[in-house]
C-alpha cells in the first residue's frame, strides 16, 4: 500500500446523491462501504466531509445573516454529515471515533492531534467534524488542517470528477486533465480546487494532495495502492 495514513476529505454536497438536499442513504452506504475496504486493507483514515448538504455559511452571509453565526452553523452541518458517516461504517463493523473542532461532548470528543493518531492507531477510522472550531475557515482548510495534525500521507480529495481539468469538465467538453500540478500552478491557474488558505497551508507543510473521483466504485483502495488515478498536487 503506498499510502498508509490518509486524510478523506468529502464534501457535504456529495453525501446528496441525487437529492436536492441532506443525505442520499444509498449515497451514504457506497462510501461507507469503499472506506471500510480501504480500512480492511490496512490503510488508517482520517475523514473530514463538509455541510453544503444543509448549510454553508457563506451562503447565509449573502441574504444578509450575520457571517459568524452562518459558519457555526455550517460548523454544526458538518457534525451531522460526520455523525451519518460515523453511524453507517459503524454498521458495517467497522470501529469508528468521531471528533470534532466544536465542543460536543455528549456527540463527539474534542479534536486533538495526540488523540486523533492515538485512535488511528488503534484501528479506528477518525472522522473529525466540527470544522476548525473558528468562524471564516472553510472545510478545505480544516481538511488541510487535521491532515498535518495526524501526520497524514497525503490528503485525498474525492469528488465527482475524476481530476483536476483545465477547465469544468461538466460545463467544457474541451478541458483537459493535469496528471500533476504543482500548488503554485493551481493557484496561477485560478483552479478552483481548494481556497487560498488551504493551498498556503498544505504547500508550508509540503502535504500533497490528490484529487480523484470518489464516486467510481473501487478507486478508494487504486488510489491507495498507487494507481495513477485523479490528479496528485504537489508542492
Amino acid at each position: 500500500m503506498k499510502y498508509k495514513r490518509v486524510l478523506l476529505k468529502l464534501s457535504g454536497e456529495a453525501l446528496m446523491g441525487n437529492q436536492q438536499y441532506g443525505i442520499d442513504p444509498q449515497r451514504l452506504n457506497d462510501y461507507a462501504e469503499e472506506i471500510a475496504a480501504a480500512h480492511k486493507a490496512g490503510a488508517q483514515i482520517a475523514i473530514v466531509i463538509g455541510g453544503g448538504n444543509i448549510f454553508r455559511g457563506l451562503q447565509g452571509a449573502s441574504k444578509g445573516m450575520d457571517r459568524i453565526q452562518g459558519d457555526y452553523m455550517g460548523m454544526l452541518a458538518t457534525v451531522i454529515n460526520s455523525m451519518a458517516i460515523q453511524s453507517a461504517l459503524q454498521s458495517k463493523g467497522v470501529k469508528t471515533a468521531l471528533l470534532s473542532g466544536l465542543y460536543i461532548d455528549r456527540i463527539a470528543e474534542s479534536m486533538s492531534s495526540s488523540k486523533a493518531i492515538k485512535l488511528l492507531e488503534e484501528g479506528n477510522v477518525v472522522v473529525i467534524g466540527g470544522g476548525t472550531g473558528n468562524p471564516f475557515f472553510t472545510t478545505d482548510t480544516g481538511s488541510t488542517l487535521r491532515a498535518v495534525e495526524v501526520k497524514a500521507d497525503i490528503i485525498l480529495k474525492g469528488t465527482r470528477v475524476d481530476g483536476i481539468y483545465t477547465a469544468d469538465p461538466e460545463k467544457d467538453p474541451t478541458a483537459t486533465k493535469y496528471e500533476t500540478i504543482t500548488y503554485d500552478e493551481a493557484y496561477s491557474k485560478n483552479l478552483k480546487i481548494m481556497d487560498l488558505t488551504a493551498f498556503t497551508m498544505c504547500k508550508e507543510n509540503n502535504m500533497p494532495m490528490l484529487v480523484f473521483d470518489m464516486n467510481t466504485k473501487g478507486n478508494l483502495i487504486k488510489v491507495l495502492n498507487g494507481e495513477k488515478i485523479g490528479t496528485l498536487v504537489t508542492k
